[in-house]
């Protein structure tokens, strides 16, 4: 699915303030490709999200989804929309009195499928995604990298077009972390899927996506092929977080030097 954005702008209203958290967005990205909004806390990546996922609507601008506007669709309309996208979540949003197998399940039965093709699809997306032991198993026992395996499937399962991660991996250490990105590209590479992974973490930028749009406060940036901006970074805001990585790379390899330097064998990853 082709993703395109034009000037959104979303204000908030309080009894004591407005905050204007989306300012005049426009994107226009490559279908099936991966793409990371990047942001400070705060700048509005969320926001941005969920006017382009459908669960808000913009106060003004336009949102397409190959080349069709899908904003203020009627209601009807807009639940069928509803089902080419898939969503996960930094907190997972599993129920908690289900098991993995029927929480994957869940949006196959509000679709409207029969059992014995939510039972199969069930069976193939655990699979998927690595977890074909674990269907009767409660949530309640599975780890953190095990319940977004969980959340993954069952986003995938009604067949969507267009997942959005929103910091799908902020919760999970850096090994799992890992893990669930090689996880999202190998699907990203085998299905007909656009990918959008919210986050504040550059690394899941360099690791996952093809292109990027730096977010602040409420304003696009910088944007463009991720190879691109990390080459030549045009706005301090896209400097900085590209200087956060490279100090933690100096300091990751500072360590493996000392440990080696003691006589450790270490392993890079």
């Amino acid at each position: 699915m082709q993703l395109r954005l034009e000037h959104l702008n979303k204000t908030y209203t309080t009894k004591r303030a407005s905050v204007t958290a989306v300012k005049d967005v426009s994107l226009d990205f490559p279908d099936n490709s991966i793409i990371g909004i990047i942001g400070k806390s705060g700048a509005g990546k969320s926001s941005l999200l969920r006017l382009a996922s459908l669960l808000e609507t913009p106060d003004r601008g336009e949102v397409y989804y190959d080349g069709v506007r899908v904003d203020h669709l009627p209601k009807k309309e807009l639940n069928r929309r509803r089902l080419e996208i898939g969503m996960i979540f930094q907190n997972f949003n599993l129920f908690s009195s289900r098991t993995a197998g029927k929480n994957v399940a869940f949006p196959l039965e509000l679709a409207g499928w029969n059992r014995r093709d939510i039972d199969a699809r069930v069976k193939e997306m655990l699979a998927l995604v690595g977890l074909e032991d674990r269907e009767n198993s409660p949530i309640t026992t599975l780890s953190g990298g095990q319940k977004q395996r969980v959340a993954i499937a069952r986003a995938l399962a009604p067949r969507p077009n267009i997942l959005f991660c929103d910091e799908a991996t902020s919760a999970l250490d850096p090994q799992t972390t890992h893990e669930i990105l090689d996880l999202i590209k190998k699907i990203h590479a085998g299905m007909n899927l656009t990918v959008v992974m919210i986050t504040h973490q550059m690394e899941v930028v360099r690791d996952a996506c093809q292109y990027v749009a730096v977010v602040d406060k409420g304003y696009v940036i910088e944007t463009g092929a991720v190879s691109d901006v990390f080459r030549s970074p045009r706005h301090e805001i896209t400097r900085e977080f590209l200087s956060n990585i490279r100090r933690e790379e100096i300091t990751v390899d500072s360590a493996i030097a000392y440990l080696q330097a003691q006589g450790y064998e270490v392993n890079k990853r």
